[in-house]
């Protein structure tokens, strides 16, 4: 091509588009890269997308984006081998002003990488980016592309999970098992009024869910109500899975699931449309690679940007790229020094917002929960065992039931444990 610009985004999800669209509206000449044939082209998602940090950005952008429903109601779901017990939490305030909403990322991308052209972005896909070029010693002037040379001011690596850019630049090594887990998902098509009826929502108004437990396996399942299909799908973190030898796991848990008794009846007369799988970048905060170099900074899955704990991820890819394209426009004020000194800047955004300050305060839970796996199989599993002790009425009195559930408590995990479980779950997420 041997094009020159002043950035130079590498991948257009929404860590790529919203440093786009941040750059581009400073007048900054960007062009946007994308393998796809389109952008959200191969990208894996079923989940939820959170409306301020997306409003933020785009600015009432649910009057012309593609979202699905606006979630109303979150679910969680411990499971046991033929019985569940449900957290949840409904509120008419998520109606009125919604807090988050479900979307296909095939068409949201799309539309998200749109409002990046419309600020001026150029955007070139089909274009898969094969390296970093060095202006000298430690500082990167551009992409390598298999449609040839771009020069850049600086470059913002976008490009998920593995990264190759950012390995190229030495900001991203080779994650580690523990740090990353599988996710597949499968997508149900079901009439939109049968949607409704299952899961008691009206117009676009939708649920949300997440699903632990019935197993001896560590897994996160997940199910969220589109307009007219479901979004169901796993999660397992791939150092279980190496551990086990199981490396097909995640599809023999999401069978599992979908013939286990609570579940079977909400995908009840559904057509299976499609099957995705992706990995997920989950080391957390211990594990953040370096942000930035010398005319480079790397936001969204190829920073590790994700939060396990409730599985936020997009949020923090947008919120990122839009703290990346800010500090390149703060560059440019500058003068135009894209040093490392200057690009760390891009750090201080984040520490200052909701991103570092949430991956930081909940940072010792990733580590805490795997090591202390009963709190995925053998809680959900004691949970149920009590709670069918509890409603079973048997002629005995309850004061009977209460003993007996005590007493199952302290045999199963004993009084000592059930005691270091609480202080621990206390500290590492409440405290």
């Amino acid at each position: 091509m041997g094009e020159k610009f002043e950035v130079v985004i590498i991948g257009a999800g929404p860590a790529g588009a919203a440093a786009a669209i941040t750059t581009a509206k400073a007048g900054m000449s960007t062009l946007m890269v994308e393998r796809g044939d389109f952008s959200g082209a191969k990208n894996m998602f079923g989940g939820l997308v959170f409306t301020k940090p997306t409003a933020e950005i785009i600015p009432e952008f649910w009057k012309t984006a593609p979202i699905e429903r606006r979630i109303i109601e979150h679910k969680y779901w411990l499971l046991s081998e033929g019985s569940h017990v449900e957290i949840s939490h409904r509120n008419q305030k998520f109606a009125k002003s919604f807090n988050s909403f479900t979307a296909y990322r095939a068409r949201f991308d799309k539309w998200f990488a749109s409002q990046a052209e419309s600020a001026g972005t150029t955007l070139l896909t089909r274009t898969t980016a094969t390296g970093v070029l060095w202006d000298s010693p430690g500082q990167i002037s551009g992409i390598s592309t298999d449609r040839g040379d771009v020069k850049a001011d600086v470059v913002i690596a976008c490009d998920g999970a593995n990264s190759l850019i950012a390995k190229g630049a030495g900001l991203h090594e080779e994650w580690k098992p523990e740090d990353i887990a599988i996710g597949v998902k499968e997508t149900y098509s079901l009439p939109k009024e049968k949607i409704e009826d299952r899961f008691n929502v009206r117009g676009d108004e939708g649920v949300a869910m997440m699903i632990y437990g019935g197993r001896q396996e560590e897994y996160a399942g997940f199910l969220y109500t589109n307009k007219d299909t479901i979004s169901f799908g796993v999660g397992a973190i791939m150092s279980d899975l190496a551990k086990t030898k199981s490396y097909n796991m995640p599809m023999q848990l999401l069978e599992w699931m979908k013939q286990h008794p609570s579940i079977q009846p909400l995908l009840e007369g559904s057509s299976l449309r499609e099957y995705t799988a992706h990995l997920i970048p989950e080391g957390g905060y211990y594990r953040l690679p370096p942000l930035y170099t010398n005319g480079m900074m790397v936001a969204g899955d190829a920073a590790m940007l994700v939060n396990a704990l409730n599985w936020e991820g997009t949020n923090f890819a947008m919120f990122s790229g839009k703290y990346a394209g800010q500090t390149a426009v703060d560059a440019k004020k500058s003068g135009g020094n894209y040093s490392a000194a200057n690009l760390s800047k891009y750090r201080t955004y984040l520490e200052n917002s909701f991103v570092l300050k949430d991956l930081k305060k909940f940072r010792d839970v990733p580590h805490y929960i795997a090591s202390h796996k009963y709190f995925l199989t053998l809680y959900p599993e004691l949970l149920n065992d009590l709670m069918y002790k509890f409603f079973d009425v048997d002629g005995r009195p309850k004061q009977e039931h209460l003993a007996e559930m005590k007493k199952e408590i302290y045999t199963r995990r004993g009084r000592v444990g059930v005691v270091r479980d609480g202080i621990g779950i206390y500290r590492k997420v409440l405290s």
